[in-house]
């Protein structure tokens, strides 16, 4: 009786996995297509074929289906994996790299879909955990540093200047996708600080940092 209520549960559990998955593929589709703002629950619901009210049994609001992942645990123990003493910035884009050879082309296309409205779209880039300290308490975690340290925090904002700039490469290019832009601006800044040692010929023309 206990491996069949066992086995029960896991066809259940695999069933809500499935039901979840194809709302947010539907969703996200639904927004590459006619945007976030103009995309509502109610059409959601019909393009997954399921009613309003099991749309709501699994996500809470759109916000919540977008930062709905189940690829971050993947990344996560694809970094876990990486040996001791790996440099971070190496660590983070052999972790990007395993992950996303690890999905097919329709699920990596959703991923770059759902990434670029968490980036892009202020409400759900308010609560996605991209801020400053966000960040500076992750590779504080990682390296066991202060996460208050001067070097912790150019870290962390180098991180999330990378993300800005392998955003705009991507846009530029969007043959590129992100992800691919991001391992170039990763690898990039590996070298250093872009440009830090370059003489300027048009002073005056930098905006205040301030």
């Amino acid at each position: 009786m206990r491996c069949h209520n066992l086995r029960m549960t896991s066809l259940r559990e695999r069933k809500k996995a499935r039901t979840r998955a194809d709302l947010q593929r539907h969703a996200l589709r639904l927004f590459r297509a006619n945007g976030y703002a103009a995309t509502t629950v109610d059409e959601i619901a019909a393009a997954a074929e399921v009613s309003r009210a099991t749309f709501f049994r699994y996500f809470p609001s759109k916000e919540d289906l977008v930062r709905y992942d189940d690829v971050d645990p993947v990344m996560a123990a694809a970094f876990a994996a990486q040996p001791a003493g790996t440099p971070l910035f190496t660590a983070v884009r052999s972790a990007l790299r395993d992950t996303f050879a690890e999905l097919g082309p329709e699920k990596r296309e959703l991923e770059e879909i759902r990434m670029e409205l968490a980036r892009t779209v202020p409400e759900l880039a308010q609560g996605a955990g991209f801020s400053l300290a966000a960040v500076a308490a992750q590779v504080a975690r990682v390296t066991d540093r202060d996460p208050a340290e001067l070097d912790v925090l150019l870290c962390a904002g180098a991180l999330l200047g990378a993300r800005l700039a392998a955003q705009a490469l991507s846009q530029h290019d969007p043959a590129l996708g992100y992800l691919n832009a991001l391992d170039i601006v990763l690898r990039r800044l590996q070298t250093g600080v872009p440009l830090a040692d370059e003489p300027i010929v048009q002073p005056g023309c930098f905006a205040h940092p301030g």
